[in-house]
């Protein structure tokens, strides 16, 4: 009984899985959460706000912080139906889970405030800071805000590079402004840690003109940090956006990898093979509802589903197709129009291989061309016996 119960939690809370209504409910009760309460930590700061609404902001924060306690207690319980955590035990297993990046923002989420009932002295301000963390918390629900902090945790070593670099540059150019400005404005340039403080604002192309060299070899390696400034700071953008890019492409490479091999009229194809087809795939996403082609069209593409379902019109009746299934294939055979209406069921994401690409693919690989050509024979016999069943359609 206990067990079910779990696992039942287990799937609401951290199997996170889209076609499970009661996940989602959750997922997006908790964002929402998360969001007021950095609102919340905003406002309070508004003098009148806090004097008008003070209590109520409290009541706010003491129902937020019970609701992400049972949170973090629950997924700590339910941390041994995760396969690799059960391996190691519940005892250790949930330790090691608790120690996980996630279920420490999640502690940090709630830490300030039972720091503030321990310690009654504790400076509020500070507690105020410490629970903006709990923003860190939509992590967990935003695929896009993981795959950045995954391509940060793997570029670490390019990222750590470019600081030292940029750290270097900035030691270097803050100490020969210290040695060539010190002497004429010993109150600004005090030392090299107040050079910094220039050279900071300087190498960034910030520029607060609060403190600027005025010898003529201060200027010009003033100067010249702006320059070095506006390529040095570019390159861990650089690096994070190459890299956040890079993630996102082989993800989608690796899907429609997949999905092509498992094509039967491509199965016999090789791993370069199906990479040059994969290449030529454009990625198109239509909401429910758009046509994708209409009776009549040419034949310009033939299309594979990576997500979502269409439904394909034929005379007298109507086939639905899902991810892994592609269509369009028969006029691109027969070079014609369209015989049939496709539309988008749901949200779609299909993959287009273009009318070149296919005859390409059907002039260079005879097996391709036969398998081609048994596809559309079979469906053909499929429709023409769908049609004496019923000679109306």
């Amino acid at each position: 009984m206990i067990v079910t119960i779990r696992r039942r939690i287990y799937y609401l809370i951290e199997a996170s899985h889209p076609d499970h209504p009661g996940s989602r409910v959750f997922d997006i009760a908790m964002i929402a959460l998360i969001v007021a309460n950095v609102l919340a930590v905003i406002l309070e700061t508004v003098p009148g706000l806090d004097v008008a609404h003070g209590q109520l902001f409290l009541v706010f924060d003491r129902v937020s912080v019970a609701v992400f306690t049972v949170e973090y207690l629950a997924r700590l319980w339910v941390a041994v139906e995760h396969p690799p955590v059960a391996r190691h035990g519940a005892f250790l297993g949930r330790l090691r889970f608790a120690m996980g990046p996630y279920l420490l923002i999640d502690l940090l989420a709630i830490a300030p405030f039972y720091l503030s009932l321990f310690i009654p002295a504790a400076d509020l301000r500070v507690l105020r800071i410490f629970r903006l963390l709990r923003m860190l918390k939509l992590a967990r629900y935003s695929p896009g805000l993981n795959t950045l902090m995954r391509v940060l945790a793997e570029e670490g070593r390019a990222l750590g590079a470019a600081l030292i670099v940029m750290l270097g540059l900035l030691v270097v150019c803050s100490t020969i402004v210290f040695h060539l400005e010190h002497a004429v404005q010993p109150d600004k340039f005090a030392s090299i840690p107040h050079a910094m403080w220039w050279g900071l604002a300087t190498l960034t192309t910030v520029g607060y003109g609060d403190v600027v060299p005025v010898t003529a070899l201060g200027k010009i390696v003033g100067g010249a940090m702006m320059i070095f400034g506006l390529g040095m700071f570019a390159i861990p953008i650089g690096i994070i956006a190459s890299a956040f890019s890079r993630d996102i492409h082989q993800r989608d490479f690796v899907i429609s990898f997949g999905m092509v091999s498992g094509v039967p009229a491509f199965s016999h194809l090789g791993p370069v093979q199906i990479e040059q087809i994969v290449r030529r795939l454009q990625s198109r996403r239509l909401p429910a509802g758009s046509t994708v082609f209409t009776k009549g069209d040419p034949a310009n593409a033939m299309y594979f589903i990576l997500s979502g379902t269409v439904r394909v019109h034929l005379p007298g009746r109507t086939i639905d197709m899902g991810a892994g299934e592609f269509f369009g294939e028969m006029a691109l055979y027969r070079d014609a129009p369209r015989l049939v209406r496709v539309h988008c069921l749901t949200d779609c994401r299909l993959l287009r291989l273009a009318k070149d690409d296919f005859n390409r693919l059907s002039e260079d690989d005879a097996d391709f061309r036969h398998k081609i050509e048994t596809v559309v024979r079979e469906r053909r016999a499929e429709q023409e016996a769908e049609i004496a069943r019923d000679p109306r359609a």
